[in-house]
């Protein structure tokens, strides 16, 4: 699996991103191999929500449309509304098949000449493959900037502060807003694109830093120097599950329909035809489907894993798809998602999960956050190493078995 930019950029400087921080590791994550850890990851977690984190977000991919009919066509292809978005704004949007199974998700901002397509790298190809697909006679060019253009992620309330102080000046923004920044240093050394991310927590700004790969690594330590915590991916992925916030390819499958996801974001019902649409809209019109999208909650660090199935009574009535543990000092739970029949989804029921006693909670969920214990300083140095899967017990599972 390709490396991230920023990964690169400091194996070519000769500068580990892993200096100084004796637990960090690599791994691969949604289509690229990066920082899996860089401390505790729940210590990093907390610092997403209650201060400044930065992370690499290398591993989402960018594509450019072009042409005169790439409003129209794209508009025809995805679930949301591309016709009346407004200039630098984005939207969250499924690409489906014609039975109207998800192939992917995106997100798309308008940029006046062009539309930017943001996934992950994971999906990239079959995304490519889809939009070959379908231009026909249609005046449209696809370009993958994924080797020009990479991105670090900056969360936590304090995240703006954090971005001014380290020369970013961003006015307040709204949710999906994109603009173009330039760092206020006296070199003017970065020019990045800002994009203010959704978040269900009001409490936490999230933002984007689109930038050229060849400034990632000093950006990165611009932040760090101005407050800025090191989260690997271990942290973002108990932060999104925390969040309730599905993946493709762990909780959105291409089995799965658009509104047993529980997206509403992502899907317009007045924005006319795209392929998938007739399924969809039969869908809204007959009732709601049978199954959707939940959490669900455990006291301890629990045994479930992603693939186990959900019991109600002596019924199986869903499965798990993402699983994680908060291990604080106060409070040790394990937190779950995934796709739970309708009449047994209200907030409070009780359930089995692989024979562990859970409650079905509403998403996002709402853990407070005590204190935690701060890492030891006398732990040995890992070197830096490549897995696929995180060795220690944070994030149980992250795809399905």
């Amino acid at each position: 699996m390709t490396a991230t930019a920023l990964q690169n950029q400091s194996e070519t400087q000769g500068k580990s991103l892993g200096a100084g921080f004796p637990q960090y590791q690599t791994g691969d994550y949604r289509g690229a191999t990066t920082a899996a850890r860089f401390s505790d990851p729940q210590v990093e977690w907390a610092e997403l929500r209650s201060g400044c984190g930065v992370y690499d977000l290398g591993y989402r991919a960018k594509v450019s449309l072009t042409g005169a009919d790439r409003v129209r066509w794209l508009n025809g292809m995805v679930t949301n509304n591309i016709r009346d978005l407004a200039g630098d704004r984005g939207v969250y949007a499924f690409l489906l098949n014609p039975q109207g199974h998800i192939l992917g998700d995106l997100y798309s901002y308008n940029r006046g000449d062009s539309i930017l397509i943001d996934t992950d790298r994971s999906q990239l190809e079959k995304i490519l493959a889809t939009f070959d697909h379908y231009i026909i006679m249609d005046d449209v060019e696809v370009k993958d900037l994924s080797g020009q253009v990479t991105a670090l992620g900056i969360a936590g309330p304090k995240a703006r502060s954090v971005l001014n102080k380290a020369g970013i000046a961003i006015p307040e923004m709204q949710p999906l807003q994109i603009l173009d920044a330039t760092c206020q240093c006296d070199c003017d050394c970065v020019k990045c694109t800002v994009v203010r991310g959704e978040s269900e927590n009001t409490e936490t700004e999230r933002y984007d830093l689109w930038l050229s790969p060849a400034e990632v690594r000093k950006t990165w330590d611009a932040l760090l120097a101005a407050g800025a915590s090191p989260a690997g991916f271990e942290a973002i992925e108990l932060d999104r599950i925390v969040s309730g916030t599905p993946v493709y390819a762990a909780d959105i499958r291409e089995r799965d329909l658009p509104q047993e996801t529980e997206q509403a974001r992502a899907l317009n019902f007045n924005k006319g035809c795209y392929v998938g649409q007739e399924i969809i809209e039969r869908i809204r019109s007959r009732g709601a489907v049978h199954r959707k999208f939940s959490g669900f909650l455990a006291d301890g660090i629990a045994a479930i894993a992603p693939g186990n199935k959900i019991v109600a009574g002596e019924k199986e009535v869903g499965e798990i798809t993402s699983v994680a543990a908060l291990d604080l000092r106060d409070i040790k739970k394990t937190i779950a998602l995934g796709y739970l029949r309708r009449e047994v989804s209200a907030p409070g029921r009780e359930i089995t999960i692989a024979g562990v006693k859970a409650t079905v909670v509403q998403l996002p969920i709402n853990i407070d956050q005590p204190e935690i214990e701060q890492p030891k300083t006398d732990q040995p140095k890992i070197d830096q190493v490549n897995r696929d899967q995180p060795s220690q017990p944070e994030i149980l599972e992250r795809h399905p078995a």
